[in-house]
């Protein structure tokens, strides 16, 4: 039998940051709520990974592992595993999306335990042309939610790890290699300040089934050749020992968040001008 999709308005991916942590139940907070574990759902492109529902603060949240789920489906894409879960939120009719994950600082101001909230985006990985075929011209001139972004940063900026940014833009790659020293030089001088794999599709199908979007990213090591090479060991401390402090920051956001979009976020995207034909005709 199909599990029906629950209503929820707010919905967390869950990446490397949390990775480590049950979402949200290892904060053990008495106003957090979870409504139903191991919901899979099929979807138009394959069966979902597991979501749970929980509330915090009365507001009704969907959430997955983006990470832990992937890595045991080598044949599944990055971008087919962000259609699945995109499509699931569309059904619910999510209007506020948070992203969280791991990041590398291009910026050699940038420290590692340094949280960085950005507020623009580089794509340079080849998923370029996913959708959910909704039939919206995407506009991108405000990707990140301001509302959301300054939820998140104002929530960020006395965490116990270390500093915090509000402004930034994340370069995003292909992986699942490193990148070499000469490309993250490249991404250097085109204005990028940290570097990591998981901001695109998602910033363009959250436009496309009108929801806010913003994300908080710990940086974990330096990117190839700035400031020193990064240890293997301290990357695995930071995904293993602080997933609780990227978690505190998303739930206080949540609730720090309206119900109704104040932004323009739903409004930058427009039906397309250009059908598609048969082939045939």
């Amino acid at each position: 039998m199909a599990v029906k999709i629950p209503a929820a308005e707010f919905a967390v991916i869950g990446g490397s940051s949390t990775y480590a942590i049950d979402f949200p139940e290892s904060l053990g907070l008495a106003e957090v709520e979870v409504l139903r574990k191991g919901l899979v759902f099929e979807t138009p492109y394959g069966q979902s990974p597991e979501f749970k529902l929980f509330t915090v603060a009365g507001k009704r949240v969907l959430t997955c592992k983006m990470h832990g789920w992937r890595k045991w489906q080598e044949d599944l894409s990055r971008a087919r595993a962000s259609q699945q879960i995109f499509w699931v939120f569309m059904q619910a009719g999510v209007k506020r999306i948070i992203a969280e994950g791991g990041v590398g600082a291009i910026n050699h101001l940038l420290e590692p335990r340094d949280i960085v909230v950005p507020s623009d985006y580089i794509d340079q990985s080849l998923r370029k042309d996913v959708d959910l075929n909704q039939g919206y011209l995407l506009m991108m001139r405000q990707a990140i939610c301001p509302e959301l972004h300054q939820n998140l940063y104002s929530q960020a900026k006395d965490n116990p790890l270390g500093r915090a940014f509000q402004r930034g833009n994340y370069v995003v790659t292909e992986g699942r290699h490193f990148e070499s020293p000469a490309e993250i030089q490249l991404y250097k001088q085109g204005g990028g300040d940290v570097v990591g794999q998981t901001l695109c599709p998602e910033v363009y199908l959250a436009r496309e089934i009108g929801a806010c979007y913003a994300g908080v990213y710990l940086v974990v090591n330096y990117a190839e050749g700035i400031v020193e090479d990064w240890s293997h060991d301290e990357l695995k401390e930071l995904f293993h020992n602080q997933g609780q402090v990227i978690a505190e920051i998303i739930l206080k956001a949540i609730k720090d968040t309206t119900l109704e979009q104040k932004c323009s976020c739903s409004d930058l995207r427009k039906e397309t001008m250009i059908k598609e034909t048969n082939r045939g005709e």
